[in-house]
């Protein structure tokens, strides 16, 4: 009888519990898309830390899911705005001629981290970019960049002249127009195709942050890295979120997340974030052998800087024809990352 009498304590008991999490279980649950390898750190950490911050934002009552595979990198916007998912991360170079102001963060010559220059974007975008309206159709709720995009290739590159007339996976935006300025041939692949692109010899090289050394295996397949200070460019993307989904949360959380989550909170973790995980790629270059890294010299560095001052003239126009004093955003991301 006594045993009996534990054992229905011990039942009450986990029914309770369960009671108790149920009774504490989230309201809502939003449907992350993704595109990105399932141990990038897109997926691994930083939607991660999304969730994260919108249960603390919410005590709970607003959490997320991750999926993958559900559509390809340049489908994502388009899959938000059908509200086949709630959330996705987009890269604007994926989608030429539809992000214009984007391009202002991938210049080349910026000089800090991540973390600063995705500050510095969402500021820009606050006090600029934003006039330009070219999220419509979805709620942007973070702007980021990745880290300084250096060439990896599987053949040696150690001047900025041997770049010319190499096969080279670029991205739109700015890193095609610095891709064209070198005189590579460029192939348009989304980042998840990069490694089969380099192992079956259909291009020389790729221009990408050093996370990808790791994030896609680039130490299997393009094992030596050129690298200028500052990179080729930074790459854009965007973290965003369905409009009627968001319209849908109550107003008291709709307030909670725009004012503890959304906009520069969310954008400074996803870039220091991204600073992590580039420095796990260089340690991986570093420890994986027949793998090296060569730094441009000062010659090859002076020529650089005179082919990123055109590109740059160049992109300014472009922003200009777009409504948007260019100049000015320009000058707020150098002032705001040096201030980080």
């Amino acid at each position: 009888m006594a045993k009996l009498s534990k054992l229905t304590s011990l039942l009450a008991g986990a029914t309770m519990a369960l009671s108790g999490a149920v009774a504490f279980a989230a309201d809502y649950t939003l449907t992350i898309s993704s595109w990105a390898p399932p141990t990038h750190g897109i997926n691994a950490m930083m939607w991660p830390k999304f969730i994260e911050m919108v249960e603390e934002a919410t005590d709970g009552k607003v959490t997320a899911e991750l999926k993958l595979g559900i559509a390809p990198p340049p489908a994502q916007m388009d899959l938000i705005m059908d509200g086949a998912a709630d959330a996705s991360i987009i890269f604007h170079g994926y989608q030429p001629g539809r992000f214009v102001t984007t391009k202002m963060i991938e210049l080349p010559g910026y000089e800090g981290s991540a973390e600063a220059a995705s500050v510095a974007y969402w500021r820009a975008y606050e006090a600029h970019l934003k006039g330009a309206n070219e999220h419509r159709g979805v709620k942007l709720i973070a702007l980021h960049t990745h880290g300084p995009a250096q060439l990896h290739s599987s053949s040696a590159v150690t001047a900025l002249d041997q770049v010319s007339g190499l096969k080279v996976r670029i991205p739109g935006g700015v890193g095609g127009d610095v891709g064209a300025a070198l005189g590579a041939t460029g192939i348009q692949v989304p980042a998840p195709k990069v490694y089969e692109t380099l192992a079956s010899k259909a291009a020389d090289g790729v221009v990408m942050p050093f996370e990808s050394r790791k994030g896609f295996k680039l130490t299997e397949v393009a094992q030596n890295v050129y690298e200028i200070p500052g990179g080729l460019y930074r790459g854009s993307f965007a973290f965003i979120m369905n409009e009627d989904t968001f319209a849908d949360l109550p107003e008291d959380l709709q307030k909670a997340l725009d004012e503890k989550v959304f906009g520069e909170p969310l954008s400074r973790e996803i870039g220091k974030i991204w600073d992590q995980i580039d420095t796990i790629g260089r340690e991986a270059t570093e420890g994986t052998e027949g793998n090296a890294i060569n730094a441009a010299s000062a010659a090859d560095l002076e020529k650089f800087n005179m082919i990123a001052a055109d590109v740059r003239t160049k992109v300014i126009g472009e922003v200009n024809d777009a409504g948007i004093d260019a100049q000015a955003a320009y000058d707020l991301i150098v002032k705001e990352m040096a201030a980080q």
